[in-house]
């Protein structure tokens, strides 16, 4: 009876003081992407774990000031971090120095890698996205593509103009992208003119899961022979891959981009400033018809 009370009295100690820990993450969406409910859903999956209080914002429009606006607000309210994507550290790297400046820690996940260490954050947890798109290059130039385009629904987002990058690098090509804007309806128009405008493109590189997706229905649409390859998962990505419309997906784990800070923060707060030697790479992975079936149930939820 006696250690019954002590480990309860221990556990409600415990979690009395985990509670007093408070994080807030902030990332950039305009809430039509289904990646970004995965990476909220881990950082809340995390926050539950270890015992502390979550908080997730996202400006609606997304526009870069908006969102600095929101690191800035984060800030004020003395969270005991903050984690945050990056995906133009010029907009951004002003709001998330002053808060460092201010004493809070804060982890960059998702885009910004090149950037993390300069606006001041302890460590970056998100996938090398040039390697990734190198890599996502390299399979399609070895699968036949001699001509490709990237569609880039975030034109301001240096994470996606890396993978555009990588993928055009890996072919030996000059970067060919498009912004096809993150409106499904115009992702969809965009890209079936663009493959109707010039019959050479053979490759698509469609860098998230609903640009996929619209991709998809575009090229179906248009009739055309096309390659297409695309990054993170969704369930309609997948079943896009079991019927043999896409070739493959790069999966960078957001379930990590978005678990992983959480846990790093409340070690860092609670162990006398303990962090991993090194960022943290959540990916790249292949996904493709060999292993969909596999990862099937966790898209759009873990994975």
């Amino acid at each position: 009876m006696r250690i019954l009370i002590w480990a309860g009295a221990m556990l409600a100690a415990m979690t009395t003081g985990a509670l007093a820990e408070r994080y807030v993450m902030i990332t950039h969406t305009q809430g039509t992407d289904p990646f970004w409910p995965v990476v909220e859903k881990a950082g809340r999956d995390a926050a539950e774990d270890v015992g502390a209080e979550f908080e997730y914002n996202f400006d609606p429009s997304g526009d870069m000031a908006g969102m600095a606006k929101l690191i800035e607000a984060a800030s004020a309210t003395q969270p005991d971090g903050i984690v945050v994507s990056l995906p133009d550290a010029d907009a951004l790297g002003g709001a998330i120095r002053s808060a460092v400046d201010a004493g809070i820690p804060v982890i960059t996940m998702n885009s910004g890698l090149e950037a993390s260490k300069d606006v001041g954050a302890l460590m970056h947890v998100g996938q090398p996205e040039r390697d990734a798109g190198f890599a996502a290059g390299g399979r399609a130039m070895a699968e036949g593509v001699t001509k490709g385009l990237c569609l880039n629904q975030e034109a301001f987002n240096t994470a996606l103009v890396d993978r555009c990058t990588g993928y055009f690098d890996a072919m030996g090509a000059e970067l060919n992208q498009i912004d096809v804007s993150n409106d499904v309806a115009q992702i969809k128009t965009r890209t079936a003119a663009a493959l109707q405008a010039d019959a050479s493109i053979d490759g698509l590189l469609a860098v998230g899961p609903h640009v996929c997706a619209a991709a998809a229905a575009a090229v179906d649409e248009v009739g055309a022979d096309v390659h297409l390859a695309c990054f993170d998962l969704s369930p309609e990505v997948i079943n896009l891959i079991k019927a043999g419309m896409v070739a493959y997906t790069i999966d960078q784990q957001q379930y990590l981009q978005g678990y992983m800070p959480i846990v790093v923060l409340h070690l860092y707060n609670n162990y006398a400033g303990m962090l991993p030697g090194a960022n943290i790479p959540s990916g790249p992975g292949f996904v493709d018809a060999s292993n969909a079936e596999g990862v099937a149930e966790q898209a759009g939820v873990n994975r």
